[in-house]
């Protein structure tokens, strides 16, 4: 069983839309295209394996594979990330796609689920999502990412897709690796682990006030 890595930049707030340029997603009138560019520095350079899909097949949204379709094959064929996204296979998830033009590109027909659990359990290398968020909520719904590769800008933007809407399954993460750079941007990998553990700071008998407070709760009172 090969493993499903979601790489992903977020803001500070969970967003993930367009984190490249203007004109990269301004669906739903984002104005923050761009936002991760000023934050860039060595470190980060250095730690790009999470996200240049080398060893690894690529799994794409729709979205995401027009915008790496119309970029990748065209950059320097010195660039040794366009090398490796153009020649390595890639697996897209899309409902109105007919037909793809990127070499090794190639449609996920039917349900989703069914095609990426299915292409988990052939041999092979890893699998590699890259942006993506419609498709990793998908996935992360019907529990099929071993891994998530997270990084976190220290920016709010306040609006725009985030990488975990409303209604994503509730699950724990642990956290197995972690490198700042020198601009505050929080690299960290988790791994899936098991259920939301809950307990309670509380006291063992609640005070008068206390469950005067959870009744005003149960009564829908403010």
């Amino acid at each position: 069983m090969r493993k499903l890595i979601a790489s992903t930049f977020v803001s500070l707030d969970g967003v993930m839309q367009a984190p490249g340029g203007p004109e990269e997603d301004p669906s739903g009138s984002f104005v923050f295209g761009g936002w991760t560019f000023s934050y860039w520095d060595e470190i980060m350079g250095r730690s790009m394996n999470g996200f240049d899909a080398k060893d690894r097949e690529l799994v794409l949204g729709r979205r995401t594979y027009e915008i790496f379709e119309a970029h990748w094959p065209y950059q320097p064929v010195d660039d040794p990330i366009a090398r490796t996204f153009n020649a390595t296979r890639k697996y897209v998830a899309s409902r109105t796609l007919e037909k793809l033009y990127w070499n090794n590109a190639t449609l996920l027909r039917g349900d989703v689920i069914s095609a990426v659990a299915a292409l988990k359990a052939e041999p092979g290398q890893d699998l590699q999502i890259i942006g993506s968020g419609n498709l990793i909520q998908t996935l992360q719904g019907a529990s099929l990412i071993d891994e998530y590769n997270v990084w976190t800008f220290p920016v709010v933007l306040g609006c725009g897709k985030r990488l975990f809407e409303a209604g994503a399954k509730p699950a724990a993460l642990r956290l197995v690796a972690s490198q700042t750079s020198t601009t505050g941007v929080v690299m960290s990998t988790y791994v899936p682990a098991g259920d939301v553990p809950l307990g309670s700071f509380a006291q063992t008998k609640p005070s008068a006030k206390e469950v005067e407070r959870r009744a005003k709760l149960v009564r829908g009172a403010d």
